[in-house]
């Protein structure tokens, strides 16, 4: 059940007498304008000048007290000079009596000038009213703008937004929220404090805002909605709400807390409250096509690398296996004599092909977990040399003839990382180079303190790669030039895992042009805190 009561808004009181500030120095102001006037008529009818009729300068203390205080002082002063030329200056003196029809004219012309003097004045000063009114309206829609404008979020610039609809529109609390319903969130509230934003009332009997075509003005409708909440309680401030809408389609709400003593919100603050509904939906519609937007590129992205994945795993594993179904038929054939030295050789091939095919696989799955977020690396101290050396050692026989040169001081302060992922880097890396140097290419595996930081850097003499392509190598699935025409490539994954596990430790890592000639891959990490018990 729904009961409304249309209420529209008024603007500034505008009545016969304008208000103005200093109450008592204008009222002063015109006594003594009224006084003077006095005293100037009288010097004028005196014996020095002689005048017989000198009551319009009065007119110049209606004027005065018109242009001061407005209509209805202005028609007091004008019966005061009425009557004070009457009892002062005509016969009989000391009486109220009208002997003369003059001064019955001079009345009605006081008046006439006291009633139109004050309401010019009361027009204009209804004029200066509005004019500052839209000046203070057009100023919060500026700084609404661009708190909206400036910030990365509407959540973010939703608290500033809240503030100054409050200080705007003389509420006691505002809250913005979005969503409607059971997915409603608190995206501001002014009178939240220490302990946060809280959710808003939900009474059964609200003012909501009602908007109308054109120029007329919004319109406060009383709402009770039956079986909600329930009726407000002497004292306790009336509730106002503002629907966040785009098109139709709400958003959102803003709901104010007012002083039950104000009345209802003014023309002006009431366009403030729909000003700040109208930014805040133009935000949250923004922020609703942003992530649209991101979405739709993250599907994009996804594709194109389920597409790359497909394409190299469908290569890249493949060979491996015929090589191994191969040799293992070949093996089991009862027709084929091996010889002792052959069959080594057989299971040597099966043995390289499983090795790289389960490097394939490892690769996939930690780039898996670095593109889901599930990497979570166990972060203690470790000697930098003593991970790297057993890298080194086991991958020696896959590194063929290559010179190998290894500086890593055991001087170096320990560093944070993660001892799985940081062998895993190193591997990685060591694999490049087999994949992109010519067999007798060298290689160098060096560390140093670098700002503050342990930079191991991993280089080798290869044909290096152009510089236009350098800043892309740790891209997912970016294949760089192998070191023959006929040699196999890999899936592209390895100098991304790389990044993604260095990054994961809290490191960083690029990559250069080499002195030897080739590419050059520095790694850097952050040194353990120093133990003070050591």
């Amino acid at each position: 059940m729904r009961m409304t009561a249309p209420m529209r808004i008024q603007g500034p009181t505008r009545g016969l007498a304008a208000p103005q500030p200093g109450a008592a120095l204008t009222a002063l102001a015109v006594i003594g304008a009224f006084v003077l006037a006095t005293l100037v008529i009288a010097v004028l009818e005196g014996d020095i000048f002689g005048i017989q009729d000198a009551s319009p300068v009065y007119l110049v203390a209606v004027v005065a007290a018109g242009a001061l205080a407005g209509t209805i002082p202005a028609l007091i002063a004008a019966i005061a000079a009425f009557l004070a030329y009457d009892i002062l200056f005509t016969e009989p003196r000391f009486s109220i009596a009208v002997a003369d029809p003059r001064e019955v004219l001079d009345l009605i012309l006081f008046l006439f000038v006291g009633l139109v003097v004050g309401r010019l004045v009361a027009i204009q000063h209804a004029r200066a009213e509005e004019a500052a009114e839209r000046a203070a309206e057009a100023n919060t829609l500026f700084a609404l703008s661009r708190a909206l404008a400036t910030a990365t979020s509407t959540a973010e610039a939703a608290p500033d937004i809240a503030d100054r609809v409050r200080d705007a529109a003389a509420l006691e609390r505002v809250w913005i929220v979005a969503g409607t319903g059971a997915a409603e969130r608190v995206l501001a509230d002014t009178g939240g404090g220490a302990g946060g934003a809280q959710p808003p009332p939900h009474p059964s009997l609200t003012s909501n805002l009602a908007r109308t075509p054109g120029d007329e003005p919004a319109r406060w409708v009383r709402t009770h909605v039956q079986g909600r909440g329930s009726a407000p309680t002497t004292g306790e401030p009336p509730q106002y709400r503002a629907r966040i809408e785009v098109d139709d389609v709400q958003l959102g709400t803003i709901i104010a807390l007012r002083d039950r003593e104000l009345g209802d919100p003014t023309r002006s603050e009431t366009r403030v409250l729909a000003l700040a509904a109208d930014q805040v939906a133009v935000s949250l519609r923004r922020d609703q096509l942003r992530q649209a937007a991101t979405d739709l590129e993250i599907a994009h992205q996804t594709d194109v690398l389920k597409t790359a994945l497909i394409d190299s795993v469908s290569h890249d594993l493949r060979t491996p296996l015929a090589s191994i179904r191969a040799t293992a038929g070949g093996l089991a054939d009862p027709e084929v004599a091996w010889t002792d030295d052959a069959r080594r050789d057989a299971a040597s091939v099966i043995d390289t092909e499983a090795a790289r095919l389960d490097r394939l696989v490892s690769g996939l799955l930690d780039l898996s977990k670095i593109t889901s977020g599930g990497l979570h690396p166990d972060l203690e101290p470790h000697e930098l040399w003593s991970v790297v050396q057993p890298v080194i050692d086991r991958l020696r026989p896959s590194l063929g003839s290559r010179a190998i040169s290894v500086d890593v001081p055991e001087t170096l302060p320990p560093v944070l990382a993660d001892a799985v992922l940081l062998d895993i880097v190193v591997t990685n890396l060591l694999d490049n180079v087999g994949a992109h140097s010519a067999p007798d290419a060298p290689v160098s595996i060096r560390a140093n303190e670098d700002d503050g930081m342990v930079r191991l850097v991993v280089e080798d003499g290869g044909p290096g790669v152009p510089v236009d392509v350098i800043g892309s190598l740790f891209d997912r699935f970016r294949r760089g030039p192998t070191r023959s025409e006929g040699s196999r490539r890999g899936l592209g994954i390895g100098l991304s895992v790389v990044r993604g596990l260095v990054d994961a430790m809290s490191g960083q890592v690029s990559a250069d042009r080499s002195p030897l000639g080739g590419l050059a891959v520095s790694v850097r990490l952050r040194p353990a805190p120093l133990d003070p018990d050591r």
